[in-house]
């Protein structure tokens, strides 16, 4: 009895220090970084981007977790008309097939508003031509700084901003500089 005991007892020792020296190889493979994030999370955003990134002279977590947050929620899903090829459509039982041509140019109708293009306008390579202070005001305040309809509001319409004004100020820079790494995109004609 004595014997099955102590062999128990090394049985649970032996899992135990494994589990712990798999943990912390888990650690050294998948560190957080100074959000709390793993690693993983901004890697898996750069993944993801459906489009060739600029990456020169940009910080490559800020752009992955700005892919992460793009990609992986649905801002594609409104600002690419129409998100997927004829021949890559999900909801006909095919393989995903993002529409690159007109990736995140806009163009998505909602009644009488449009979707805005969120490509970097040449020559300033600002996304949908407005400043990071500028993007977060449209983010958090719903500033349309294009004041497409005045007849309705000076507020953006249809987009979600009340929901994203929750976003931190971090998150919507990586969004920003996200954005401002992708390729220049017209807005398909209605």
């Amino acid at each position: 009895m004595k014997k099955k005991l102590a062999v128990c007892l090394m049985l649970v020792a032996f899992v135990s220090a494994a589990a712990l020296v798999g943990a912390a190889r888990q650690q050294q493979i998948e560190p957080e970084d100074s959000t709390g994030l793993p690693a993983a999370t901004w890697r898996r955003g750069l993944a993801i981007a459906p489009v060739p990134l600029n990456l020169a002279g940009r910080n490559r977590r800020q752009v992955g977790l700005g892919s992460y947050l793009v990609n992986a929620t649905a801002c594609t899903d409104c600002h690419t008309n129409p998100l997927y090829l004829p021949t890559g459509d999900p909801f006909k039982g095919m393989t995903p097939q993002v529409n690159v041509t007109a990736y995140m140019a806009g163009g998505t109708a909602f009644g009488p508003f449009i979707s805005r293009n969120l490509t970097p306008e040449p020559p300033s390579g600002m996304p949908a031509g407005l400043t990071l202070d500028q993007f977060i005001q449209a983010m958090r305040q719903g500033k349309d700084f294009d004041n497409l309809h005045p007849q309705v509001s000076p507020l953006l319409q249809v987009m979600p901003w009340p929901t994203f004004a929750n976003l931190s100020d971090d998150d919507l820079t990586n969004i920003y500089e996200y954005l401002s790494s992708i390729p220049h995109a017209e807005t398909p004609k209605q």
